[in-house]
């Protein structure tokens, strides 16, 4: 059974910092591309980040390039996602999401409905 378990959220104040992590199990990790992404109240679920484990290629929304970094940990089968200067419009809540990389030679998925599997969120709050 695939597995995927949040951990980090909070409360923050602008411009400080806080790490998300995503512990996977039930499937094979270095197979797979890892993303975050988070959906603020009344509005769409967007894609933050994502790494394809098996080269560690990565993709950054715009919003969030230069602040955010996605890494991984093969061994652990975990994903982080370290967030510095937060802003209060980072508020919201961040999933991870998982889904077999089928055609390494492609783009990383960016797109909600392309993921199969999903956490169940963690909430990230920015104080002005």
């Amino acid at each position: 059974e695939v597995q995927l378990v949040e951990s980090g959220g909070g409360l923050v104040q602008a411009g400080g910092s806080l790490r998300l992590s995503c512990a996977a199990s039930g499937f094979s990790f270095g197979d797979y591309i890892i993303a975050w992404f988070r959906q603020a109240p009344g509005k769409e679920r967007e894609g933050v980040s994502c790494i394809g484990i098996s080269d560690g290629s990565t993709y950054y929304a715009d919003s969030v390039k230069g602040r955010f970094t996605i890494s991984s940990d093969n061994a652990k089968n975990t994903v982080w996602l370290q967030m510095n200067s937060l802003k209060p419009e980072d508020t919201a809540v961040y999933y991870c999401a998982a889904e077999p990389r089928v055609f390494p030679d492609r783009p990383l998925l960016k797109l909600s409905y392309e993921y199969s599997y999903w956490g169940q969120g963690t909430q990230v709050t920015v104080s002005s």
